[in-house]
This record gives structure tokens, sequence and C-alpha cells, in this order.
């Protein structure tokens, strides 16, 4: 294995006067949390490890699905049905030998949030969930930490830092000063929206940008501001903020919001429990059928007489179908493929029983 050091990994960007040996020392000493390993996550990891960030945390539930290769272009054909995180990870280490990465694959909640961010001074919102927002602002609030937020909706993306420490000692603005309260109607994600691949790099990149100016102390951050960038139009607007909510009113909002995502009642309808589904297998029904969606089809499973048919190719296996059995349950590693897989029964078999294992083979 070939060895490199530093100073020959880093030599491009050292050379600028404005970065140099000191404030590539400090981009060495940094330390971030990024939440969301997506789209905007994956984009932000890679670039900041190739800046060299020293330690960089990664957190998200999620597995790669094929939808996702598209935007999420750090990701493969053979990841489908691996942990996000957990790929992205060995990914950065493949990259540079000076970054130390950690990842979390617990999804993010009122209950785990100040664990999470407690480790880093910079917390990266890369998530496309409106109440986790919500709640990893509110929890920088009273945690004084920065965090550098993104969100996309169709071509368009959204850019702040938000609760800077400025030179007087004050915090700039937060998310609760540009929209004070979380929508209560549901907002589509870009699952149900769509988004085009360009617009997520594009703000993916702003993020890490952001990361790299506050911490080598260069340029203009964009502080009690939201950069709202069009990529139809390769248009820009900066929607001025002030501070308007204080730590006190951010602390009452925290212990009274439950920050919980609403959950589709279509989804809960397609979900069988594990105790459901445990008592199915002991009467075995012979009109009972399992099918893995899951992609490695040699990966050991704790259930027998099961029909392996990855997601990858679960839509070709449908169409081939004229009718399936009135009984289905699909299982993958944690509930997430299935239930996509359980969906795309419905949409062609609406009358057919089917369910997804909630919490998938790893809760059984």
């Amino acid at each position: 294995m070939i060895s490199i050091s530093s100073k020959q990994l880093f030599q491009r960007q050292t050379t600028l006067s404005e970065i140099g040996n000191s404030g590539q020392e400090k981009l060495q000493q940094a330390k971030v949390t990024i939440v969301g390993c997506g789209g905007l996550g994956s984009v932000v990891a890679i670039y900041l490890a190739g800046s060299g960030i020293g330690n960089i945390h990664l957190v998200d539930f999620d597995v790669v699905d094929v939808s996702n290769l598209h935007r999420q272009v750090f990701y493969k054909m053979e990841d489908i049905g691996k942990l996000k995180a957990v790929v992205l990870a060995n990914h950065i280490q493949s990259i540079s030998s000076f970054v130390k990465v950690i990842f979390s694959t617990n999804a993010v909640s009122k209950n785990n949030v100040e664990d999470v961010i407690s480790s880093s001074d910079i917390i990266l919102d890369c998530t496309d969930n409106l109440p986790i927002k919500y709640l990893l602002n509110d929890v920088c609030v009273l945690y004084d930490k920065m965090l550098v937020y993104g969100s996309l909706y169709k071509f368009d993306g959204y850019v702040a830092t938000f609760n800077l420490l400025n030179a007087d000692g004050q915090r700039t603005a937060n998310l609760r000063d540009a929209f004070p309260k979380t929508p209560t109607e549901k907002i589509p994600n870009c699952s149900e929206l769509g988004t085009l691949n360009t617009i997520v790099g594009i703000i993916g990149l702003m993020q890490a940008n952001e990361v790299l100016k506050v911490v080598a102390g260069i340029g203009k951050p964009l502080v009690n501001q939201l950069l709202i960038y069009n990529s139809l139009e390769n248009s820009q607007f900066v929607m001025k903020l002030k501070s308007k909510f204080d730590k006190k009113e951010i602390e009452f909002i925290f212990k009274n919001e439950s920050y919980e995502t609403e959950v589709c009642e279509i989804d809960e309808l397609l979900e069988i429990t594990q105790s459901e589904f445990k008592l199915k297998l002991k009467k075995s029904s012979s009109n009972l059928q399992v099918i893995s969606v899951i992609e490695n089809k040699k990966e050991a499973l704790p259930i027998q007489s099961v029909q392996k048919i990855p997601l990858s190719i679960f839509q070709k296996w449908i169409d081939k179908q004229e009718v399936l059995n009135d009984e289905i349950v699909i299982i993958c590693q944690r509930g997430i493929m299935s239930l996509t897989a359980a969906k795309m029964i419905k949409e062609k078999f609406p009358l057919v029983n089917v369910k997804s294992l909630k919490e998938g083979i790893i809760a059984f």
C-alpha cells in the first residue's frame, strides 16, 4: 500500500494563502456530525473528508435503494440493501487515512438527539424529514451548536448556517427565525415529488463549503439569511433573517413538542408486527408466501421457506405475474425495502393481502 503524507494529500489546498498549514490543521481538528447520508449527506461527507475534516460522525438508519442511485452517486449497484452510513464510512476511509469516521444507524428522535450531537461542534442537517429538521435546530440552539442547514424542493435548494457564535457572544438566527412553526400539513419529500440530481449535488456542496469557511475562518458564512437557489433559472434569492427566538422560547418548545413524523395510514395498513408474523409462521398456512427483497441472496435468514427476489429486480418480477397468492409477507433487514416492495405489489394487485414485516429481520 502506498504511503501518503497529509502534506502531499492536501498540497493544492494548503497552497491557498487563505488556508495554509494553519488552516489545514484547523480542519484536521474539526468535529462534525452529518445527519442523513442520502443525496445531501453523501456529498457533504465525501467533500469534507476530502478537504481534511478530521472527525466525521455519520448518522442514518436507512439502506441503499435502487431509486437512490441517480442522485446519491457515491453508492453503487452492489450497495443496494446495505446501510448507507456503513457504506459511506467505508468509502471515506478508502480515500483518506487522516479522517476518523464513526457512524450510527439508529433513527434520530427526541430521545437520542442529545447523544447524536454531543461529540461535535458542527451539525449538518442533510435530512428530508421536516420534524427532524426542527428537532436538530432546537437542540442545537439549546446546546450551543452550529447547524448547517440544507433542504430540497423539486428544482429548488435551501442553504443556511444557523446558530453561529458571533464575536459579541450572541448566536445568529436559526430555522425558527425563518419558519417559526413546523407545518401541520404533510409536506411531500423527494420520493413523492421527485428531484433533479444536480440540485442535490449543488446544495450538498454549498453545505460543505459553509463548514470549510467557518472552520478555516475565511469568507462570509450564510448567517442571518437563507439562500434559495433555483437550478432551472440559475437564480439565487436571499431571505434576510433576524434572531427572534431566544433559548428560553426554544427550550419551552423542545419540552412540549414530540417531533414525531406522521406515519402514512397506508404504510400502517401494509405492515405486520413481529408477533403477528411469528404467529402466522406457527400456523404454517400453505397460503402464506414469504418473500425476501434483500439484495444479497446468500444472506442467511432466520426463517425457513423464503423466496428470494432482490428489490432491484422486484418490479420486473411483479410485471411477469398474472396472479399472486392471497397472503404475502415481504421481509428485509429493517422493514424499509420490504414496505416499498409491498406498495409495488398493491399497485398491480390491490386485492392481494400483502404485508411488510415491521422493523425487519434484525428484530425477528
